[in-house]
């Protein structure tokens, strides 16, 4: 899951059919629950990262065919740089969108909004909704309905290499000018640069806006709020990282550059998710997973915060095998596949109830992001809150690489929003 609006795939999307024995490829069209037995086909669109995540996924796509022998599984991964707008076109046109689609949080009420999806209260998708941690269950709603199943729930803390730690005799910082000065002391002992800050996906930049006390909007008072001080000093703040050289930093290709630097021990600090620890986990110098240690983001003048993410899912409105894609959303979310997620990927849970699993209980990776996701602070879930990214995606990009100021940067996206947010103040 290569969280961000700036994340794309190194592959193309791949197209895999999952049946058991005695299932039939009827199409998405060929559903029925006759004599109380599922079949047909479901296409699922998976957004996870191909190479770790997506094969997990897909086993439990496989897994769910067993239990439904006369239901296909049409899986396909979708880069998530392309997702979203390629479900919008292929639901607006009315043809090749999928039975179910692994939607990012913010994506759901945008989907909603447009008639996209399918409402799931009383269906078989949604099973003990009480057992959802209910924060995940809020990204799920738009008026007063339910449009999809919470899946997975995540924050972001500081990844950091415990031997380079070690070496140059520093401890984690907790707060921006800690950083710098472990930056430099890492630097001067070991000649590795302290923090890779990923400069072209706004996911990155907001744990600096919250700990500066500022906010994308204000979603109950429909007012922006990114150009107020809180946005420039946040500005500001990842600026002089990147000048002062405690940070290195890209505008392309992110991710990759990222998690190269920080696996083959070039950088000693990296702000990522649990989405990126079975990555992480395959680089030469966390071959011993011991030498992976996490920690909350340093926090800025107004204290630590961190983001709310996740994905969840969807079923489309048109779908012509809603029984069968019910049943897979459930089976998907369930305790015992979230379980499973977590166990192999350390993605974590968004029902209370599989956190109560032995396995799941005693990873360390999901004992110390459960803390930091009760205390994450929560996107705004309105129809357009899927696209208050690209405009800072854009100024973030050009603070970091010099092309604009940080009041220039704050400023432009404040006018973006009131664009798009057309009766806000």
């Amino acid at each position: 899951m290569r969280r961000g609006i700036a994340a794309t795939a190194l592959v193309a999307a791949l197209g895999v059919t999952l049946a058991a024995c005695g299932g039939s490829d009827s199409g998405s069209d060929g559903g029925s629950k006759s004599s109380g037995e599922l079949s047909g086909t479901v296409t699922w669109w998976d957004t996870s990262t191909v190479g770790s995540e997506d094969k997990v996924f897909k086993k439990l796509a496989e897994d769910f065919t067993k239990k439904h022998p006369k239901v296909t599984v049409k899986y396909v991964n979708v880069p998530f740089g392309e997702a979203q707008n390629k479900f919008k076109n292929a639901a607006q046109s009315g043809s090749g969108a999928p039975d179910v689609i692994r939607s990012e949080v913010a994506w759901t009420p945008e989907f909603a909004d447009l008639g996209y999806l399918a409402p799931l209260d009383g269906t078989a998708a949604l099973k003990d909704q009480g057992d959802f941690l209910e924060q995940a269950a809020a990204s799920t709603k738009y008026n007063g309905k339910t449009y999809a199943v919470p899946q997975v729930i995540d924050s972001m803390g500081v990844f950091y290499n415990k031997k380079i730690f070690k070496e140059a005799g520093v401890e984690v910082p907790k707060n921006i000018a800690e950083l710098k000065t472990v930056s430099a002391t890492i630097k001067e002992k070991t000649g590795k640069t302290g923090l890779y800050l990923r400069g072209d996906d706004p996911y990155w930049f907001l744990s600096f806006l919250y700990g500066e006390g500022g906010d994308l909007v204000d979603a109950e008072n429909k007012t922006v709020t990114f150009d107020n001080e809180a946005g420039v000093k946040a500005f500001k703040t990842v600026k002089d990282l990147v000048d002062s050289k405690a940070a290195i930093t890209d505008a392309t290709n992110g991710w990759d550059n990222m998690q190269a630097a920080f696996k083959d021990g070039k950088v000693a600090m990296m702000i990522n998710g649990p989405w990126a620890v079975a990555d992480t986990y395959a680089g030469k110098e966390f071959a011993d997973k011991a030498n992976l240690g996490i920690a909350p983001v340093p926090a800025g003048s107004a204290g630590q915060g961190a983001p709310q993410g996740g994905h969840n899912l969807a079923v489309y409105a048109g779908s012509k095998n809603l029984d069968a894609s019910y049943a897979f959303a459930e089976y998907m979310t369930s305790a015992e596949s979230q379980a499973t997620i977590a166990q192999q990927l350390s993605l974590l849970p968004t029902r209370q109830s599989a956190y109560l699993q032995k396995d799941v209980a005693k990873s360390e990776m999901i004992g110390f992001f459960k803390p930091v996701v009760d205390k994450a602070v929560e996107r705004p879930w309105i129809p357009e809150g899927g696209s208050l990214f690209e405009p800072v995606k854009v100024e973030y990009t050009k603070v970091l690489t010099g092309q604009t100021t940080p009041e220039q940067g704050a400023k432009a996206v404040g006018d973006a929003y009131r664009k798009l947010l057309k009766d806000w103040k």
